[in-house]
């Protein structure tokens, strides 16, 4: 079978290395034989590779960068809307799902001759209704919120490729986070950020702007290697409950995945090697809680300016099945130190933009006065298509990554914050000599407002948004010398 693993932009290198890793465990090797494709030069917003049909459970369990892991249906060219409706109709969907099912259909295009991609969506729905009424004389239910089934399909300017959604809901729903801080951040982004970075379980790790915890509570589950889609899987029994901050309902093993609503992994065979993978997960936690005893064995931490944050990340922390309290304070990222004996430690942030962060008062937003990263990290369209119908603001921040550079450059930076920016590329000179500091941003500039040279920036996407991941070799001062 044919798998399209769909990631963030910019994440395909992390993203191949994963699935390299992922198709050497043993458990996934007794599922059969697994051929990557070669790793992309270029953004291409995922990787393929043939496997088992089985090889969907052991990507949905695993994959912490992935976003969605698509079986292909059917590829073929095409000219016109009839043509995707003939291919399309003439496959077996029956064998997959059944008409009391509901159902969702999307499709991207890239340079498709196509007038409408809304109407190329309804003709691959009807197709797919049309299909099952034949065969078994009834239709399924469109269901865009919450379906049983999803099917997609890329136009290229010339093909059509169909694939049915193994994963649901996207994958960077870990069922561990029902509150957000106001610099939102995709697990799965995050996941691939943490890879770029090189660092490893056991090295220092430290976020002075963690907000609600996505990059340590990421990092801690590598550690403990607790499978990204462990909740999902059922792997806790009783999940976890949403608090009475809940943004978003907390994704649980009654969502599950995709492929546990398609007919041929319902069958005996499959269900038990979806038993036998997550049972190979859970020795390896078993593990690893030997080596990680405790938090403190960990060497993860983070610090925020914001109470109600730092509660936050103490509520996802405990949601995520991680051990003990984490090691968390609220202080100014001003006064932040080094983690005791942490001398080559790693350091990752994702701050809020200039005009969203109150100095004194902690990071926070008002009403609908929100991060434009909000965005994309905690709503997923119904149809990505119709993201541009907004106006104003709004639409300037979501409908593409130009407008949004006419916007910051529009907008006059707060002078209060350009200053923290000064003071905090001061201290990292001051009290962070030997670590490698990673920053998350939009903010093109930010280099020259920490007055820190970076070593390497890697282009990124969070969602539509186009970011910088930069990287700061922080020498440790000589008594020689009076800066880095």
């Amino acid at each position: 079978m044919r798998f399209f693993v769909v990631c963030p932009g910019g994440l395909e290198v992390p993203l191949a290395q994963e699935l390299a890793e992922i198709a050497q465990r043993p458990d996934s090797k007794a599922l059969g034989a697994w051929v990557i494709d070669p790793t992309p030069t270029s953004p291409t917003g995922g990787i393929g590779l043939a496997a088992p049909i089985s090889a969907a459970m052991a990507l949905n369990l695993h994959s912490r960068i992935a976003s969605r892991v698509l079986l292909q249906m059917a590829q073929a060219p095409y000219r016109q809307e009839e043509d995707l409706y003939k291919l399309a109709s003439g496959l077996a969907w029956e064998d997959w799902f059944t008409s009391r099912q509901t159902l969702r259909v999307d499709v991207t295009a890239h340079r498709s001759p196509l007038k409408s991609l809304n109407f190329a969506t309804l003709k691959i729905k009807d197709a797919i209704v049309d299909r099952l009424r034949d065969v078994t004389g009834d239709r399924p239910s469109i269901d865009t919120a919450f379906p049983d089934v999803r099917v997609q399909a890329h136009l290229t300017a010339t093909q059509i490729t169909i694939y049915l959604d193994t994963s649901g809901e996207a994958l960077f729903k870990r069922g561990w986070r029902d509150e957000k801080g106001d610099a939102p951040l995709k697990e799965n982004l995050a996941a691939g950020i943490l890879s770029i970075t090189g660092w490893n379980p056991g090295q220092s790790l430290f976020d002075p702007m963690c907000g609600s915890g996505t990059f340590l509570i990421e990092a801690a589950q590598m550690a403990l290697a607790i499978p990204s889609g462990a909740i999902r899987a059922g792997m806790y029994g009783n999940d976890a409950k949403p608090s009475k901050l809940a943004y978003r309902p907390l994704v649980t093993s009654t969502h599950g995945f995709g492929f546990q609503r398609l007919k041929p992994f319902q069958e005996v065979a499959e269900q038990k090697r979806w038993t036998n993978l997550k049972d190979a997960a859970l020795e390896q936690i078993l593990e690893k809680r030997k080596q990680y005893p405790n938090v403190d064995a960990l060497k993860i931490s983070g610090g925020d300016i914001n109470e109600k944050l730092v509660s936050m990340f103490r509520g996802n922390w405990q949601r995520a099945q991680l051990p003990d309290q984490p090691i968390v304070r609220q202080v100014d990222a001003l006064a932040s130190k080094p983690p005791a004996n942490a001398h080559d430690g790693v350091m990752l942030l994702n701050p809020p933009y200039g005009e969203r962060l109150v100095i004194k008062g902690g990071r926070g937003v008002k009403g609908d006065d929100r991060d434009s990263r909000d965005i994309e990290a905690d709503v997923e369209p119904e149809n990505r298509f119709e993201m541009n119908l907004e106006t104003g603001r709004q639409s300037a921040k979501r409908s593409s990554r130009e407008s949004l550079k006419k916007l910051q450059a529009q907008e006059e930076q707060d002078p209060k914050f350009v200053e923290f920016l000064r003071q905090f590329g001061q201290h990292l000179k001051d009290s962070f000599g030997g670590w490698n500091v990673f920053v998350l941003t939009a903010d093109m500039a930010l280099p020259g407002q920490l007055r820190i040279k970076e070593s390497k920036r890697t282009p990124l996407f969070n969602g539509p948004l186009e970011c910088r991941l930069f990287k700061f070799e922080m020498h440790a001062k000589r008594p020689s010398s009076n800066e880095d």
